[in-house]
């Protein structure tokens, strides 16, 4: 399996969490899945997993969708697609006639750049003023979607770059939290997947689902902001190591920290869960290498910890 079919299994994992809350949120809500190349990160890696990935990528969200049809019964979802091939869109209008989708179920197909067409396309499916989220498979990153909808959120597959850069740009664009991980395969293709939005509880789901897909054999996680670029093996539990050496460090930049304050800290800064951060703590703890003002007790957020004397 490739990075195309990881990247695959984390937005259907994704969206099986924020399609009933945006729906749930909302009348009408809407979903845009956006390429540049069409076979990959155009100007990057190519991520090849067959022929067309993003036909089946593309097709796999709309069957996602379609299991929702109880919800859809009194809401709407617009499905916009944009990119160069308009045979992917073509795919998708056929599967849908297939499945017998709610018609509260729309999809709309733009062949072109995204770049340029993504913008009016949003516009023309009614996007501003609600739930929107952009799935955007890119040689560069979009600007000025968070002014699409109410709120917006963004997940970008891009090729290995400067996350730092990418992720002050987001901020600068109004998205208040981000996170990116770096996908690496056995054959040495990669690439950067990014999610940006304003809701904790939206980048927590996005962590849950980043852990939970398959481990599939031959593809890694590497968290951007890590100074010894550790690889991480896909798994519910990852490997401590580099949330330990960030959450000591944060004590030391920053001196005692709450619990919350830590857990916010992993969740916002590093590929982890906040969950990972308090399993981390009390690790430490237990080592002797933090203390807290509850030595024995529960590690609830208001528990303090500081780094212990050398």
């Amino acid at each position: 399996m490739t990075i195309a079919g990881v990247t695959r299994e984390l937005l259907v994992r994704y969206l099986d969490v924020w399609t009933p809350a945006a729906l749930h949120s909302a009348k009408r809500v809407t979903f845009a899945y956006a390429w540049s190349a069409p076979n990959g990160v155009d100007g990057g890696t190519q991520i090849n997993d067959q022929p067309e990935p993003h036909a089946a990528t593309t097709e796999a969200a709309l069957r996602g969708f379609a299991e929702f049809d109880d919800l859809l019964r009194a809401r709407k979802l617009t499905y916009v697609v944009v990119g160069p091939d308009a045979e992917v869109g073509a795919h998708l209008q056929r599967v849908q006639a297939d499945l017998g989708t709610s018609t509260n179920l729309a999809v709309h197909a733009v062949v072109g750049q995204p770049e340029q067409l993504l913008g009016p396309a949003l516009t023309a499916a009614g996007s501003s003023g609600v739930p929107l989220l952009v799935y955007a498979h890119l040689a560069v990153p979009l600007d000025g979607l968070h002014r699409a909808g109410r709120p917006v959120e963004q997940i970008a597959v891009l090729p290995p770059g400067d996350w730092i850069r990418q992720r002050d740009t987001l901020h600068a664009n109004g998205f208040a939290l981000t996170t990116g991980v770096e996908f690496l395969a056995a054959n040495e293709d990669a690439c950067l997947v990014s999610l940006a939005t304003d809701r904790a509880n939206s980048l927590d789901a996005f962590k849950n689902a980043l852990w939970s897909v398959d481990e599939y054999a031959g593809v890694r996680y590497r968290d951007p902001t890590d100074p010894d670029g550790h690889l991480q093996d896909i798994s519910l539990e990852p490997h401590p190591g580099p949330l330990r050496r960030a959450l000591l460090g944060q004590l030391d930049a920053a001196g005692p920290q709450t619990v919350t304050q830590l857990r916010h800290f992993a969740l916002t800064e590093t590929i982890y869960r906040a969950s990972d951060a308090t399993r981390v703590i009390s690790a430490l703890r237990h080592a002797g290498a933090v203390t807290s003002d509850a030595a024995h007790g529960r590690l609830s957020g208001d528990v303090v910890v500081a780094r212990a004397a050398t």
